[in-house]
């Protein structure tokens, strides 16, 4: 093989990328995203749905894999809200997604480089039942992409994923194509109207989400904030979020440890709302 070829060879092979889409406003995904601790550009991507684009830095340069680091993230996002997070990841050898949504175990699918797919059929149906898609129209659909077809690669199949998420609200900004790299993807989200997701810290961050309870705009965090489930769902976010964030510093896994302390902060949130409420 010649220079030229193999340079094109290297080229053809995807380099690892990610969108995180957020079945909710912007305003609502800012906040949770935020205590991602990843810088990322937050744009609309249809009428009910955000798309979060991430740098990338856990995968390019602490070698964690793309699927593991976006499984913690989008787990992290979906606790204690409202609304699903469906995360679709891809690297040289395979892609795929992970949907998560409140505590319910997460859900995914894997298509090897070549299309083949490695998944369960059984996740596609979960998937489209969460996102309240077309049992017979959308799932038929789905179908066809747990079938083998020698002229549909991996990103082929992900584009299959999009057009049927179409359906259901998801419009991608321009550029936004799943196969990218993380660096191109950033760069077509900068061409768009967006939000950029900065750690400001703690206590910025738990500051903002107080301010907004306490002026009726109760956001992602405290679906229950103020009434009788709100005491004993905070709990359960903080003892769900202590052993999971353990978890994730024994493995060394940036998503998952995510996924710990955004299960602490918004556990934390709630009993701090609880206790400084005014009384009734």
């Amino acid at each position: 093989m010649s220079t030229e070829e193999s340079r094109t060879a290297r080229r053809a092979r995807p380099t690892p990328g990610a969108l995180l889409l957020c079945r909710a406003e912007p305003e609502s995904v800012a906040s949770a995203a935020q205590l991602l601790r990843e810088p990322m550009l937050l744009a609309p991507a249809g009428g009910e749905w955000s798309v979060l684009v991430p740098e990338g830095r856990p995968w390019q340069e602490g070698g964690e894999p793309v699927d593991r680091v976006l499984t913690g993230w989008a787990t992290a996002l979906a606790v204690g809200t409202s609304w699903p997070v469906l995360a679709l990841w891809w690297d040289a050898d395979r892609a795929g997604y992970t949907l998560a949504s409140g505590f319910r175990r997460p859900v995914g699918y894997i298509w090897l480089a070549n299309g083949t797919p490695v998944g369960e059929d059984e996740a596609m149906r979960t998937f489209a039942g969460r996102l309240g898609l077309d049992p017979v129209l959308d799932m038929q659909s789905l179908d066809e992409l747990t079938r083998p077809d020698s002229a549909a690669d991996a990103r082929a199949r992900m584009r299959g994923l999009i057009a049927i998420l179409t359906r259901a609200g998801v419009s991608l900004p321009d550029g936004l194509t799943p196969g990218e790299s993380a660096d191109r993807l950033h760069e077509a989200a900068h061409l768009q109207p967006h939000v950029r997701i900065e750690w400001s810290g703690w206590r910025d961050a738990f500051r903002a989400e107080l301010d907004a309870v306490e002026g009726g705009r109760l956001g992602p965090w405290l679906p229950w904030a103020g009434g009788p489930k709100a005491h004993a769902l905070a709990l359960a976010q903080v003892a769900a979020g202590l052993p999971l964030a353990a978890w994730g510093l024994r493995r060394r896994s940036g998503g998952w440890i995510a996924a710990g302390a955004v299960l602490l902060a918004h556990g934390a949130l709630g009993l701090a709302y609880e206790a400084v409420r005014p009384l009734d």
